[in-house]
């Protein structure tokens, strides 16, 4: 990508002679405007003007000019589920559903500290960002005791300052430029009472409130453009106690934040439920006051028509994870039908250590195809263009920003993701045959590989420029990953 820059220095940037893929349309149907060879305007920090062809003069004096020929621009990717710390024990347990694999890897991270967090946190935001993701939430559940055995010793980050493990990586999500909505989990119902995790690793209910209540009130954001909003966020039903939902709950509306937890991913966690509850998953959120238009869950793949329709009536939004869904052999969740019923989806990652570093771009075309494996209806159940919306426009409804990111046009904030789609994978789908009208950018995003990221904008703040991260030194993010994942296993 060439720019040519002005003389004024007012920090405005211009892109310009690339398709624009906006994402603007009410639903989630093939009706957003696009452009063939359009312009965005950044100022401020947020997008002033998007059309066809170049910018105004005006627009285009003192501005940075970025020249996107080959490109395709679209709001920045959100990710609406991780678990950060797994980027330390990927590739474990390969072949287990999830019952058994969270069985083998919570004596691991029963040991992990604070500045083993961060190096995991930094490692895989700068991943996110360089598979266009310019918003993540992250789900942070494991607190042990002290903050790992070697707390007092390295359990300091950033600048030198003690650090718990949610402070840590919203340190690291500072770090690498991405806008950051934690989620202080939490456990409360080990092993010994029924649940599934080991006792060293849960939290007493009432020490587990009072220190989501700190969280919220040390990192909540809520002012327009925020970079950091908290969610409160028990772990799921089968590792704590309905007391824990239900308050939590009830926490979470009194602070005015968002609520967020697994549900309903698993087959062992449905008969858990209907075994150990008398009620399906989804029927014990309702009961306990975790269905609403401030809620999103995790997984939602065992969901029976009543639940459907019963998430779209309350406005529950659902985070979509068909790599990790995949990897743990746990099925595919009810895209289609969620969002026919009016249910908003968005994309996740997941955990690493259930997905492998899954790139947020990656994502996109495994939702298309797993969503077309699903659905009796075949190729027609999942659009390359209603991907692109599960991925932006989708993840925004989860996360309560809508009014703000996964569209481009102006007034929202210019967090942009800029594709090439001239390379010799995406090509041929972005242009057509050659003198005949057609070509389809999105379609060679979406059905093709992860296409190189040109340009990754933040609040109009350059994140990855020419597939380079510009925020964090990505050789020493590996190094010091590699170093926190050697000490966790020797748990020293």
């Amino acid at each position: 990508m060439t720019a040519r820059v002005g003389g004024s220095g007012s920090g405005a940037v211009v892109l310009e002679n690339c398709a624009i893929a906006t994402m603007d349309g009410p639903q989630h149907d093939d009706d957003g405007t696009e452009y063939r060879s359009g312009h965005i305007v950044v100022t401020g920090g947020r997008i002033a003007a998007v059309g066809e062809g170049r910018a105004s003069a005006t627009e285009r004096d003192g501005a940075r000019v970025l020249d996107g020929t080959g490109c395709l621009a679209t709001p920045g990717l959100i990710n609406t589920h991780h678990h950060l710390y797994q980027w330390l024990t990927q590739g474990m347990a390969q072949q287990s559903v999830l019952f058994d694999w969270l069985t083998e890897l919570y004596p691991v991270w029963a040991r992990i500290d604070p500045a083993q967090v961060n190096a995991a946190a930094t490692a895989g935001l700068a991943w996110l960002a360089l598979s266009g993701c310019t918003t993540s939430t992250d789900h942070h559940y494991i607190f042990p005791p002290g903050g790992g055995p070697a707390a007092g010793r390295a359990g300091r980050v950033g600048g030198g300052a003690a650090q718990d493990a949610l402070e840590a990586e919203i340190t690291a999500a500072t770090t690498v430029g991405l806008r950051f909505h934690p989620c202080r989990g939490s456990m409360d119902l080990g092993r010994s009472a029924g649940g599934l995790p080991p006792d060293e690793i849960v939290e007493d209910t009432d020490a587990a409130l009072a220190a989501t209540a700190d969280a919220v009130r040390r990192f909540h954001d809520p002012s327009p453009g925020a970079m950091v909003r908290v969610a409160v966020a028990p772990c799921s039903p089968f590792s704590v106690t309905s007391r824990l939902m239900r308050e939590m709950a009830e926490l979470a509306r009194e602070l005015g934040v968002r609520m967020h937890t697994h549900l309903a991913e698993t087959r062992e966690e449905d008969a858990f439920c209907r075994q150990t509850l008398g009620v399906t998953p989804a029927e014990y959120a309702d009961d306990l006051g975790w269905l609403g238009a401030d809620v999103w869950l995790a997984h939602c793949v065992h969901l029976d028509e009543p639940a459907v329709k019963r998430f779209a009536a309350t406005g529950t939004s659902v985070a979509h994870c068909p790599s990790s869904n995949a990897r743990l052999g746990a099925g595919i969740a009810p895209v289609r039908q969620l969002l026919r019923a009016g249910a908003a989806v968005g994309l996740g990652v997941d955990g690493p250590a259930s997905s492998e570093g899954t790139s947020l771009a990656g994502e996109l075309r495994q939702a298309l195809l797993a969503a077309r494996l699903r659905d009796s209806r075949g190729p027609a159940a999942l659009t390359a263009r209603q991907a692109l919306w599960i991925g932006t426009r989708g993840g925004a409804s989860c996360l309560g920003r809508a009014d703000e990111i996964g569209a481009l046009r102006p007034g929202m904030l210019a967090d942009i993701a800029v594709w090439r789609v001239d390379t010799l994978a995406h090509d041929a789908v972005a242009h057509g045959l050659n003198g005949q009208p057609g070509g389809d950018p999105v379609a060679a995003l979406v059905f093709g590989p992860p296409a190189p990221l040109e340009l990754l904008l933040v609040g109009g703040a350059p994140v990855v420029e020419r597939g380079e991260l510009r925020t964090a030194d990505v050789t020493r993010a590996a190094r010091d990953v590699r170093a926190a994942r050697l000490r966790l296993g020797t748990g020293r």
